[in-house]
């Protein structure tokens, strides 16, 4: 994730539940953070496959609806979100590219874990973008397995990581 552009302290994001009204954002937000953050790790043709699953936007709400999502507002816009399926994995973590990098991404990663403890989760999983890898590995998970994973014509790469929720807390700056 890059840094946002702002020398500014960022105010901090606070988060609540996804509601149906939020499906367009949200899908705005995944498809934007595919094709603005991922462009290092990933080409055109596999952008394009991957952002193509929020193109369907009933559906996309759909599987938002059916995990525990969590929204992200910072001054009073909405900047993220992260499903977290079963209480132990996280299935879909976005934020807008504008605040990458800013502590969003930690304020919804810090929560899911705090949640899935909270509802006797040993261990967190993850299937994290090459691009997000070193985001999720800096936060105490450890990869498992490289994974290939076909959208379309197209396959994309990422890696499972886990992380044991039952150890002392881990201070991220």
């Amino acid at each position: 994730m890059r840094a946002a552009n702002s020398n500014a302290p960022a105010t901090p994001a606070a988060l609540r539940p996804f509601l149906p009204s939020d499906t367009a954002r949200l899908a705005a937000i995944f498809r934007a953070a595919v094709h603005e953050l991922t462009g290092e790790d990933y080409d055109t043709d596999q952008q394009e496959a991957w952002a193509a699953a929020a193109d369907d936007e009933a559906a996309f709400g759909a599987r938002l609806s059916q995990h525990l999502t969590l929204v992200a507002v910072r001054d009073g816009e909405t900047v993220g979100f992260l499903t977290l399926k079963d209480n132990s994995v996280i299935d879909l973590f976005y934020v807008a590219p504008a605040v990458a990098g800013s502590g969003v991404g930690a304020v919804l990663c810090g929560a899911a874990e705090t949640l899935a403890k909270a509802r006797g989760t040993k261990a967190l999983g993850v299937d994290a973008s090459d691009t997000a890898l070193g985001f999720f590995q800096k936060r105490g998970y450890v990869p498992q397995r490289r994974n290939t994973v076909p959208r379309g014509d197209v396959w994309l790469a990422n890696t499972t990581l886990t992380k044991p929720l039952d150890a002392a807390p881990e201070i991220v700056s």
